[in-house]
């Protein structure tokens, strides 16, 4: 006799669905605006239900004899909360906290030098990582695209540096393992051909494991 299984792979495509889904928090802005990225691929539109009906009697969807599901996998929710002007931005994920600053909040024109605003904003990351308990914590700095390559890689460098010094300081003791690192122009999270795009490039992105539930 022929044993078939017909709910799980409905449960399996709606999981499909459901996986690819973003949560996106924008605090103080008072309408949605767009940004310079699109907040999903093309075709991968979160909806509401399945994207295609499906015929739970249909022969093709039934499993073979001896066939078995492959254990069910949930994928990272990912959280983003980006202030009005996009110069703050934080990702949550299952594993991961990341912060990433804009270069103007941070530091003056081609500059690696930090504000008086700047070590106060950095002491509030330290807060999260030590309520978090992290123990390895990934500074990285990043540019846009003008000027030389060279240029970049130095001083985005030097950035990440400044900010792993307060970090550092306000963490003393702690035991916790960083990760510095300058990519320049590398890896842009916006369009370089405007100014707004160039600005979300500049930053200093921190980012630590979640503490484990």
């Amino acid at each position: 006799m022929t044993h078939t299984r017909t709910q799980a792979p409905r449960l399996a495509i709606v999981l499909a669905a459901a996986s690819v889904m973003v949560a996106t928090n924008v605090f103080g802005a008072v309408s949605a605006h767009a940004d310079d990225s699109p907040s999903y691929p093309p075709g991968t539109e979160p909806t509401a239900s399945a994207p295609v009906e499906v015929d739970a009697n249909d022969p093709d969807l039934k499993l073979v004899d001896g066939a078995t599901l492959a254990d069910l996998k949930v994928l990272d929710i990912k959280s983003v909360i980006e202030d009005e002007g996009g110069e703050e931005r934080r990702e949550d994920t299952n594993s991961d906290v990341k912060f990433a600053l804009q270069a103007e909040v941070l530091f003056g024109k081609d500059s690696a030098k930090l504000s008086s605003r700047a070590t106060s904003r950095i002491a509030e990351i330290a807060e999260e990582i030590k309520a978090q308990n992290a123990k390895k914590v990934r500074v990285f700095g990043f540019t846009d695209n003008l000027g030389s390559s060279a240029h970049g890689d130095v001083l985005s460098r030097q950035r990440a540096t400044a900010v792993h010094n307060v970090l550092e300081e306000e963490l003393a003791d702690s035991g916790i393992t960083y990760e510095v690192r300058g990519y320049g122009e590398q890896y842009p999270i916006a369009d370089n051909s405007t100014e707004t795009g160039r600005k979300k490039n500049r930053r200093v992105e921190v980012s630590f494991p979640r503490t484990e539930s």
